[in-house]
């Protein structure tokens, strides 16, 4: 009997550098078939594992990261496949072993949420829009399977750090209008060697500015548009790890006539996997009031890179407010960031509504001892003595990034690591260039 290797991710799931050209039917029958693969048996009678050599080693998988412009090889390598057939009874394992199809699988789910937006924009209508959301759902808790099979998969076999085992938490926040903010958070434990991985926990600077921000979210402008703005209010997280500051953001404005628009970004693929579990476990789509226009989920979950960012969709439009917390581990990230908060922040314009422009805030522990000692001052560099930014729309003056404000806040008992002293919350916004 000729092979069946239909049931192979790397065969049936569309390439994400042309998503654009799937329609609903096609995502839905991919996804249906990946749930099926991992988790919903019965499968055809004979699944074969395929003995690869690579052909190109340069090539890299299509993670999600590339661009819709890409060409349809781009970042997908040659491959030869040698086929043999397995026994019924092991059709499953033989497939579910295969690490390069799981490897694919995770990332593809990956890249396919953080791309997700403009597709459900350009969905057929309010149905098919609706249809593409609730499969964004789904992608989201085929990932979170995914990430919770891998987790338990590592602390059996001790490749991740010793004594940091996969943790979800519950964290309180009281609000100033008497509300209490509940917020499960799920911490995967940090690469050993990759420190780039730190968002995959929840840090004490980011708990304790979420505690701010709910106690008083008009002084962080966390607080709907005038009336006659015809827009909701953008926000951006930078750094976002496990999302905390993006969940409360949107949870802030529940039962809202106009919720804002909330992105949370991040860079390494593990930490945005878990970011999507997080946003999905504290606010699944159907906690969106009926009556919103939105068919999208609260929060977004999207790919940045400070090095090099991009003003593709979602990022395409400024952001009135972005937030981040404990976002300085290397002497450049200072630089990048201010970069990134040039490109993305709103500019100060003659428009009574929008004059100001945009606020950053960024909350950073104080370590004074450990491979990040003195990062923070870095911060108070790199924002004073910025040179100035391109020309502000309508003010016809230059305009330059600077801390407005900067407050020293100190540890609190039980929250932080043992490297941090304290935390400095700064106020970065537009000011006109001095003459």
């Amino acid at each position: 009997m000729a092979a069946n290797r239909s049931y192979h991710p790397t065969i049936f799931l569309p390439p994400l550098a042309r998503l654009s050209l799937q329609s609903t039917q096609q995502v839905s029958g991919a996804l249906e078939k990946l749930r099926a693969v991992y988790w919903s048996p019965p499968l055809p009678a004979q699944i074969t594992l395929p003995k690869r050599t690579i052909l190109n080693d340069n090539a890299a998988t299509d993670s999600g990261y590339a661009t819709a412009e890409n060409s349809d090889d781009e970042g997908e390598p040659s491959i030869i496949t040698h086929v043999f057939d397995v026994t019924d009874s092991e059709r499953l394992e033989v497939l579910r072993a295969d690490t390069l199809e799981r490897e694919f699988s995770v990332r593809w789910t990956t890249g396919f949420i953080s791309r997700s937006d403009s597709w459900i924009e350009n969905a057929l209508g309010d149905d098919d829009r609706e249809s593409r959301a609730q499969l964004l759902d789904e992608a989201t808790k085929l990932l979170s399977a995914f990430i919770g099979d891998e987790v338990t998969e590592a602390e059996e076999d001790d490749e991740r750090d010793e004594g940091e085992p996969t943790m979800v938490r519950s964290v309180s926040f009281p609000t100033s209008d008497g509300r209490v903010i509940e917020v499960q958070l799920h911490d995967a434990p940090m690469l050993e060697d990759d420190h780039t991985s730190v968002g995959l926990q929840s840090w004490g600077s980011c708990i304790r500015f979420g505690k701010r921000l709910c106690a008083n979210p008009t002084s962080f402008s966390l607080t709907a548009l005038p009336r006659g703005s015809n827009r909701p209010l953008r926000v951006l997280e930078l750094g976002a790890g496990t999302g905390l500051l993006s969940i409360l953001a949107a949870k802030l404005f529940r039962g809202s006539s106009q919720p804002p628009t909330v992105i949370a970004t991040d860079f390494h693929p593990d930490v945005l996997a878990n970011l999507a579990i997080n946003v999905a476990a504290n606010l699944p789509s159907s906690s969106i009031p009926s009556s919103s226009t939105h068919t999208s989920p609260q929060v977004q979950v999207h790919v940045l890179d400070w090095e090099h960012p991009t003003t593709s969709p979602p990022l395409d439009e400024p952001f009135d407010v972005i937030l981040a917390a404990d976002v300085i581990y290397h002497p450049h990230h200072a630089r990048w960031i201010r970069v990134c908060v040039e490109r993305l922040l709103r500019r100060p314009t003659s428009s009574q509504l929008d004059g100001k422009g945009g606020v950053f805030w960024m909350f950073n522990a104080v370590r004074e001892v450990g491979r990040h000692e003195g990062l923070a001052e870095s911060v108070e560099r790199v924002f004073n003595d910025s040179a100035p930014a391109d020309i502000g729309e309508g003010s016809g003056k230059g305009t330059m990034l600077r801390i407005l404000e900067m407050e020293e806040a100190e540890k609190e008992v039980g929250v932080g690591r043992v490297d941090e002293s304290g935390y400095r919350l700064f106020k970065i916004g537009w000011v006109e260039e001095s003459t």
